[in-house]
């Protein structure tokens, strides 16, 4: 583990953090550390991890709302951020991204950590948390809850899909004058930021051109998976986890849409719930204090 002092990452974050570099045998992944200002009784450490094309400054507000407890470390995911792309030919799976985690745990942090973790995050940290539930003290998944699914009868199709999207290739990649371009190209799409939200997240995720700005994110991120679960094994992955555990929900994020999910919810009973005001970045965009109260209160005063 390496790390080198960041006294800025963010306008959003007073505190002052370390940039970090983990080598894993396969990869290097990139990541922010916010130390503990007090030196207290030793806590689990507290692993965050981000939702799909965001970085680690996703969590520029949180993290620093912890550090009174524990060391905070917020993780680039593969092909996101600072951290490594993918070899070549390889896809961006959710167990890859499981592995990833598995190998940093168990080469880098003492167990067990607790995860707070966004989206496509949430649902890596959620599949680690049901395969290792020893390594996990606490789990919080934030507007997340278990892989988007595929029924039996689109394997087929999903899989061409892959293909002919890697033999096609992934085109041009889009070029930006300025950092506001750029964070103007991010405030649309899925899920839709703030000006100053977009701000914070994007430098991250960009490299500099002879002639502007560019996505250092790896375009594969945005290639159909070539295998995807069944809702079946799904609920079997959120069923097994017997971790404590609390699910944010946003009132106006993506999960408020999806009704059919209802089966999730009610599938794993022991789930702590909280419903926040809020899209589905309610931990980064807006009045953020909701989830940090709701985040402190779960993971050090048992909420």
């Amino acid at each position: 583990m390496t790390q080198s002092l960041v006294s800025e990452p963010s306008q959003a974050s007073a505190a002052s953090c370390h940039e970090m570099r983990w080598s894993l045998p396969h990869i290097i992944l990139a990541g922010l550390h916010w130390p503990v200002k007090a030196s207290s009784a030793r806590r689990s450490p507290v692993i965050m991890l981000h939702g799909w094309l965001d970085n680690s400054l996703s969590f520029s507000h949180l993290a620093p709302s912890l550090q009174d407890f524990t060391d905070v470390y917020a993780v680039d995911l593969a092909g996101h951020g600072l951290s490594d792309h993918r070899p070549s030919g390889q896809n961006y799976l959710l167990a890859d991204y499981v592995a990833d985690l598995a190998m940093l745990i168990d080469s880098e942090f003492e167990q067990p950590v607790d995860l707070v973790a966004h989206s496509l995050g949430g649902i890596v940290a959620m599949l680690y948390t049901a395969a290792f539930p020893d390594k996990v003290r606490k789990l919080v998944m934030i507007d997340s809850l278990g892989p988007i699914t595929k029924a039996e009868d689109d394997v087929v199709s999903q899989l061409r899909k892959n293909i002919v999207k890697r033999i096609a290739g992934s085109g041009r990649r889009a070029h930006y004058a300025t950092l506001v371009d750029a964070a103007k190209a991010r405030e649309g799409g899925l899920s839709p930021l703030s000006h100053q939200a977009a701000m914070t997240l994007v430098p991250r995720n960009l490299k500099p051109l002879h002639d502007g700005l560019a996505w250092r994110t790896d375009p594969k991120l945005r290639h159909p998976s070539p295998m995807m679960y069944t809702e079946a094994q799904a609920i079997a992955f959120l069923q097994a986890v017997n971790t404590d555990t609390l699910l944010i929900l946003a009132e106006n994020g993506l999960l408020s849409a999806r009704k059919s999910w209802q089966s999730r919810l009610e599938a794993v009973p022991s789930f702590k719930q909280v419903v926040v005001p809020g899209s589905h970045h309610c931990h980064l965009d807006g009045d953020t204090g909701p989830v940090k109260g709701a985040v402190r209160g779960f993971l050090f005063h048992e909420l």
